[in-house]
């Protein structure tokens, strides 16, 4: 597969880069794509959630009213969770959300998604953005020679660009990652992927794996 490197204004700069088409078998990994999804929300969790049980309340610990004699239930004190603003039954206690996957599989899943991308024509590389000064409509100006401004975009750059970073952090639909950063529900939640120049040389890293 070879893909054309484009410059800023959406034109071709006669230079390719090549995908070895032994590295792609399109094969579906449906199932790992759902448990790497429910990994990555399941981290970000914090679960410190808490409710307070019986004995954890200030409150008296006197007996209500005596055991028999009244007709009516017998009853504890006044922290009785059946009791308004008492103790609450099997209430929520922190915990950790976070679920194991084999790196294997998360490597898997992201081969996947890149090259269900690649099937669809949804990949493109251009040549490292180079701006002077950190400006949304010039970069707005950019997004709309390659019309994809009402899309919803990933970029992924080699090496840290503030002043693209500063241009594109307002954009709605548009996120902006380094190659390490890249993760699988950013490829899953875009409709194109933006490679810059400078990180496309990973994609054989992403793609190499068996």
């Amino acid at each position: 597969m070879i893909l054309e490197i484009l410059d800023s204004k959406g034109n071709s700069t006669n230079r390719e880069f090549k995908i070895s088409d032994s590295i792609l078998n399109f094969r579906s990994y449906d199932h790992s794509v759902y448990l790497e999804i429910k990994r990555f929300f399941s981290k970000k969790r914090q679960g410190t959630h808490k409710s307070k049980e019986r004995s954890e309340l200030s409150g008296s610990t006197r007996k209500l009213h005596r055991q028999k004699g009244t007709g009516g239930s017998r009853k504890g004190d006044i922290k009785n969770p059946l009791f308004r603003g008492g103790g609450r039954i099997f209430g929520p206690r922190p915990r950790d959300y976070s679920l194991k996957l084999n790196k294997i599989t998360k490597k898997l899943v992201k081969k996947y998604l890149l090259e269900d991308k690649l099937k669809k024509n949804k990949v493109k590389i251009i040549e490292d953005l180079k701006l002077e000064i950190p400006k949304t409509k010039l970069f707005l100006n950019i997004l709309n020679s390659f019309q994809l401004k009402e899309k919803k975009l990933l970029m992924v750059i080699g090496t840290p660009n503030k002043n693209l970073y500063l241009s594109s952090r307002n954009l709605k639909n548009f996120r902006l990652l380094n190659i390490n950063e890249l993760d699988s529900y950013s490829l899953l939640n875009s409709s194109y992927v933006l490679f810059s120049e400078n990180s496309v040389k990973k994609i054989h890293e992403f793609l190499n794996v068996n």
